[in-house]
């Protein structure tokens, strides 16, 4: 675990050294500051940050796969990567290494957003519950989408390509819930349950659903296994 961890604090470095991080992180407080001004300035308020919350799951649907594009395509475009194959460094420290990097700098970018949760509580009475259940919700919906992302950045060697891939990727799943409501039965529920957006609705309403929790971690590990699996797979070649 220790190489996961140098690995993980080589990225974080890099994250905060780079411009496009800072853009990404820029973009994704003021996309996220937009929604919650439009909530506070509608006819009728409420003292609750749902605006926000909804806004970011739509916003980290294009953010994370750009904060993870480069993790594995730069590695693969620069021939770095065959360095790391060929080091003792087992594939799993690699990519949980780079995973925990991505996943430190979209955490420090969401602790910024607990600005809004001061302004509340300065100029209204908001029920904590909601809001702090909402931001676990965050954490573990973003938890996801960087797995996405990741892996699609192990796929390929064009940053571009990893990015616009992997946002398909969560569209498509941020919107299964929609193609749901056209079916019946088993195969709706089934859609349903796979969806990536209906499974944080419980948690910015103040509901903690374990169903939810295990959904998102089993979803984040099971993408980081694919990501491992595809590394390996370079070994072979």
């Amino acid at each position: 675990m220790r190489t996961a961890q140098a690995i993980a604090w080589k990225e974080i470095q890099i994250y905060f050294s780079s411009p496009v991080a800072y853009i990404v992180g820029m973009m994704f407080l003021a996309l996220t500051g937009f929604f919650f001004v439009r909530d506070l300035s509608s006819p009728f308020p409420e003292a609750s940050l749902s605006s926000f919350f909804q806004g970011a799951t739509i916003i980290l649907i294009l953010l994370a796969p750009a904060l993870t594009m480069r993790l594995m395509a730069e590695e693969q475009k620069l021939g770095t990567i065959e360095l790391l194959l060929t080091s003792p460094v087992r594939d799993w420290e690699v990519i949980v290494g780079k995973y925990l990097a991505s996943f430190t700098f979209l955490m420090a970018t969401i602790a910024l957003t607990t600005y809004y949760v001061v302004l509340l509580v300065i100029f209204a009475d908001p029920d904590p519950g909601p809001i702090w259940s909402g931001y676990l919700g965050l954490a573990l919906y973003g938890a996801a989408t960087l797995s996405i992302g990741l892996l699609t950045s192990t796929l390929t060697n064009n940053q571009i390509v990893a990015a616009v891939v992997g946002m398909f990727i969560l569209l498509v799943l941020f919107f299964a819930d929609l193609a749901g409501g056209a079916l019946s039965g088993f195969p709706a529920t089934v859609v349903n349950e796979i969806g990536i957006r209906s499974h944080f609705d419980d948690f910015q309403r103040g509901v903690i659903d374990t169903k939810h929790i295990v959904y998102y971690l089993t979803f984040t590990a099971f993408f980081l296994f694919l990501s491992i699996r595809a590394l390996e797979s370079r070994r072979w070649r």
